[in-house]
């Protein structure tokens, strides 16, 4: 079937974007997608886990990668880290009045001069000063970057709020955001109900918000993200699946991850780049079920999650939040998905 842009829309009220976390993490909703449908609150997540399941999680954190500055002829700019090329290099968005050319430099954040290597695809290679590695330049510089529809700058709460309680591979300039409801206590209660965990790390790029352009999906050509599956995760995995337990992702990046790991059928271990769009009609080979936010409209994750638990299903769990008001993107509420046995 060829699937179109207007496929995957949905009327979603702007007050229903959430600006800013819940006062506690396992405050959120959960709507677990069944037939049927049920409203339940984020910390009920053990009731629905049985001992021997493995939950996946992405153990990247996010990077200070929104920097701000001037051109040398004046002009104001502000860039935003897509990725590290080794401890000085980066590949990153440009944002100025006029596209800096290869050679010329930046001054950013009243402190860091940065040269302008040349342009690749989309994104600008820059090098940043010697002496210490990008990351802590960053760190130390710059802003931590929220979601375009987060109408608000990073404040002291995002410092922690926008970061799982488990992140620990710097390298993402967005957070794993189903890893956001997950506190300390919760994960306490899981592991003492005999629910298993696992990491992997993929480095969640700004791409991820850039909007689909191509109407015709066959002609979407999807960002590459970097990704590192370590053997005892694939261990866990393969364990879980020989004992009939459930293989349980938090996240769309743990997911695709692990699939384009899997691509050619067995899962791998090692570090790789992906570039996997999956659309309805696409095979899992790993997970069993997804916890995961609300997606915005038309978007690559939207896609995902319709592959995973069917069209219909995810159209009219959408619905129903939207009726019941849950909150949505980053700093919303989340659903608990199974896959479509189809």
């Amino acid at each position: 079937m060829s699937w179109t842009l207007d496929d995957f829309d949905y009327p979603l009220p702007q007050e229903l974007i959430a600006q800013a976390p819940l006062d506690r993490r396992t405050d959120s909703r959960l709507l677990q997608v069944g037939p049927p449908l049920a409203d339940l609150r984020f910390s009920d997540l053990p009731t629905l886990l049985a001992p021997g399941d493995l939950l996946v999680f992405n153990d990247t954190r996010v990077i200070h990668a929104r920097l701000f500055g001037t051109k040398a002829t004046g002009g104001q700019v502000e860039v935003m880290v897509e990725r590290p090329l080794g401890a000085h290099e980066a590949l990153a968005q440009v944002r100025a009045s006029k596209t800096p050319k290869p050679g010329s430099w930046l001054h950013l954040e009243g402190a860091l001069d940065v040269e302008v290597i040349g342009r690749v695809g989309e994104f600008f290679h820059l090098r940043f000063p010697d002496g210490e590695d990008l990351v802590t330049l960053l760190e130390r510089h710059g802003h931590l970057p929220l979601p375009p529809y987060i109408e608000r700058a990073a404040g002291n709460t995002d410092e922690s709020r926008y970061q799982t309680v488990f992140a620990k591979n710097p390298g993402s300039v967005a957070a794993p955001t189903a890893g956001l409801h997950f506190d300390e206590a919760l994960l306490d209660r899981l592991a003492a109900q005999g629910v298993g965990s696992a990491f992997i790390t993929l480095n969640v790029g700004a791409g991820t918000f850039q909007p689909v352009r191509a109407h015709d999906l066959s002609e979407h050509k999807m960002h590459t993200e970097a990704y590192f599956v370590p053997p005892a995760t694939v261990d866990a995995i393969a364990a879980t699946k020989a004992a009939g337990k459930r293989v349980v992702c938090v996240g769309t990046t743990s997911m695709r991850a692990l699939e384009s790991a899997a691509r050619d059928g067995q899962l791998k271990a090692g570090n790789a780049e992906s570039d996997l769009f999956i659309l309805p009609g696409y095979h899992f080979n790993v997970a069993d079920a997804l916890i995961t936010n609300f997606h915005l409209p038309k978007s690559t994750l939207l896609m995902l999650v319709s592959a995973f638990t069917g069209m219909d299903t995810i159209r009219n769990a959408y619905a129903h939040a939207i009726a019941e008001r849950y909150r949505f993107f980053s700093y919303g509420d989340a659903m608990l998905l199974t896959r479509n046995p189809a």
